[in-house]
Parts: structure tokens; C-alpha cells; sequence
């Protein structure tokens, strides 16, 4: 383990001499790459200058109870045991440190939920998850701005995409992608019978313009009237936009904005982030299975978690976990299944034994 965190406190003073060289200053993108290699091991250094700090503090301290006695040999043999106790919490942190980190870390993220199975309960149950992440986003400090909505005629969402920004965006939302599963009774449901529905959850790492280069000779773009729910004209000018991406079949539509302008301006952001997914994708296999399983067919049989309400049961599938507390999940109050769905993939990374 020293050894290469020897080499990363090597790399991190040619990562400090880059960020001083002109050269690299002048270009935004490897000045971009060299600033998140920075942030990456300006955190490993900083904690392992600390070990080594307190490691010399214990070579004192063993050196002065050698010779000490006593009173003083059994005050130095406790502060030496402290000492002692400190180094192995703080090896256990740096090898927590070493873990490979996501490429996609610090980025904001647009999630996308639409309703899949289950008619326009399926909707309505979009609409109760997308209610889910703002609340849970407020009360982690996170931002959130609504790219785009597609409302049910019941007041659901058929979809909705949004933005949310924050160094901790990705890390405490990434898990979250997959098909959702509710079992409750609809609204529309006359006899009282238990129904299972469910939404799929997107999950993408936002693009920068510089990270994803897209050509106006690789898009098709269409201008429409946006519409409401029932199809009514809610504008009277073609302001809606939808942008096909024609080497990929990307299709992104953006209507909510009542300039022509500004719905473009949202439909390229949201357009990047599935490219940079799809690149991210196509370069490790595994991230493609997960990006597949995400979307899945958002049948009632593919679910990643399920939401029972007359039990007041939440169940996360991947972990195991289950929770009798929905409704205050639904009200935003996530942090127990994301930080045990953190602690899972830390537990992975450890018995994978990777470094950063």
C-alpha cells in the first residue's frame, strides 16, 4: 500500500508543477483533466502527511518510554497506545482513499423518470419519485432545476428530466437508476385492490461542451408547437425542439421553455449527457450492463427497489435492505438506503482490491 501511495505523492507534485505551467493553462481541457486529477489525490497526501506525522509522534513516544519510569512510563505507555490505536484507523482510511474513484464524481447529474408499467398509475407514481429525489436533493444541500416535464392528464408524470447540481450530485444519486416498483391502491381503483406498478429512474453524469464535441451536420433539428396535457397549444410559436443525434438515434425533446432558443440550449445539455454515458458505456462492458439494467423494460418483474405502501415498506433488491418507514423516504429522508448502497460499493471496491 505504500508504495503506491509513495508514487501518488509523486505524481501529485507533477500535477502541481502542471497547474503551474502556461501551457497547460491555456488549454481548458488538460487544465480540466490535471484540476480533477488534483482533486483526486490532493485528499490521499494530505492524509497520508498526517500518518506519517503521527508515525514519527510514536517513534517519540516509544523512545521516551524506554528510558522513562514511573509515573511518567505509564503516561507515555498510554499515550503511546493512543498513538498506536490512531495509525490503524488512519491505514484503514487510507485504504479507503486508495479505492478507485468514479470518473463521473464531483459532476452534477440529470435524472430522468418516466412512468413504464402500469397505465397512469405508473405516471402518478413518477410524479411521487420525482417529488421523492427534490426533497432528498433540498435536504442534501443539492440544487435542483427542471429541465424538462411531460404531464399525464391525472397530474402525474408520463416523463420529467432534471437537473441537479452539486460536488456530492453523482455520488448520492447514482445508485438511484433502475426500474422502481409500487404496490398500492390506484386512485383509480374502485374496489380497493392492491395494484403493482412501476418507473424507470435515469441516471447521467452531465457533459461539458468541451468533454462532448457534437457536429451540426450529426443533428436533425425539428421545431413544433409545444403542447399540453390532451395535446392543447399551450404556446403560439413553434418553440418547441427536438434534436435527433443521427449517428446514434439519440432523440432528446425539450418544450417546457417558451423560447425556441432556450429549449435548444436544454435539449444539447441533456443530448451530451447520454453521449458521454454512451461513450463511458461502450468503453467498459461492465458500465454498459449497469447502464442497460438502469433502463431495464420496466416490467413488474425487473425492479431495483419496491415501494409497498399498506405495509409502509421500502425494499432495496440489490442490498437487501428493507425499511417500514415510506413515508418518511418519499419525503425526501433517503440517507439510510444511499449511504448503505455507498457503503455496499465500498465493501465491493475493498474485496476488488483496486487503487486510485
Amino acid at each position: 500500500m505504500f508504495e503506491r501511495i509513495d508514487e501518488l505523492v509523486t505524481e501529485y507534485g507533477n500535477v502541481l508543477a502542471q497547474l503551474a505551467d502556461p501551457a497547460v493553462i491555456a488549454d481548458q481541457r488538460r487544465l480540466r483533466e490535471v484540476s480533477r486529477r488534483h482533486h483526486d489525490l490532493e485528499p490521499v497526501v494530505a492524509a497520508y502527511k498526517s500518518y506519517r506525522a503521527v508515525e514519527a509522534d510514536l517513534a517519540v513516544a516509544r523512545e521516551l518510554l524506554a528510558a522513562a519510569e514511573g509515573d511518567d512510563r505509564e503516561l507515555l505507555a498510554g499515550e503511546a497506545d493512543s498513538l498506536q490505536s490512531r495509525i490503524t484507523e488512519m491505514e484503514e482510511q487510507l485504504k479507503l482513499l486508495l479505492l478507485p474513484r468514479d470518473p463521473n464524481d464531483g459532476r452534477n447529474v440529470i435524472v430522468e423518470i418516466r412512468g413504464a408499467e402500469g397505465g397512469e398509475e405508473a405516471n402518478l407514481f413518477a410524479r411521487d419519485l420525482f417529488e421523492m429525489y427534490q426533497r432528498y436533493s433540498e435536504r442534501a444541500g443539492l440544487k435542483v432545476e427542471v429541465l424538462s416535464s411531460d404531464v399525464s392528464p391525472m397530474g402525474g408524470y408520463n416523463e420529467v428530466t432534471m437537473l441537479v447540481k452539486g460536488p456530492e450530485a453523482w455520488a448520492r444519486l447514482k445508485h438511484e437508476g433502475g426500474p422502481h416498483r409500487v404496490q398500492r391502491v390506484p386512485v383509480t381503483e374502485s374496489q380497493g385492490r392492491v395494484h403493482t406498478s412501476s418507473a424507470t429512474v435515469t441516471v447521467l453524469p452531465e457533459a461539458e461542451e468541451l468533454e462532448v464535441q457534437v457536429e451540426d451536420k450529426d443533428l436533425r433539428v425539428d421545431v413544433y408547437r409545444s403542447t399540453g396535457p390532451g395535446g392543447q397549444s399551450v404556446n403560439t410559436t413553434d418553440s418547441a425542439v427536438r434534436i435527433t443525434h443521427l449517428p446514434t438515434g439519440i432523440v432528446v425533446s425539450m418544450q417546457d421553455e417558451k423560447s425556441q432558443m432556450q429549449n435548444r440550449a436544454k435539449a444539447m445539455q441533456v443530448l451530451r449527457a447520454r453521449l458521454l454515458k454512451a461513450e463511458q458505456d461502450r468503453q467498459s462492458a461492465e458500465l454498459s450492463a449497469a447502464r442497460r439494467s438502469q433502463v431495464g423494460g420496466g416490467g413488474r418483474s425487473e425492479k431495483i427497489r419496491t415501494y409497498n405502501y399498506k405495509e409502509n415498506r421500502v425494499t432495496d433488491h440489490r442490498i437487501g435492505l428493507t425499511l417500514y418507514k415510506l413515508d418518511k423516504v418519499l419525503m425526501g429522508e433517503l440517507d439510510e438506503v444511499v449511504d448503505a448502497l455507498m457503503a455496499d460499493e465500498r465493501a465491493r471496491q475493498l474485496a476488488g482490491a483496486g487503487t486510485v
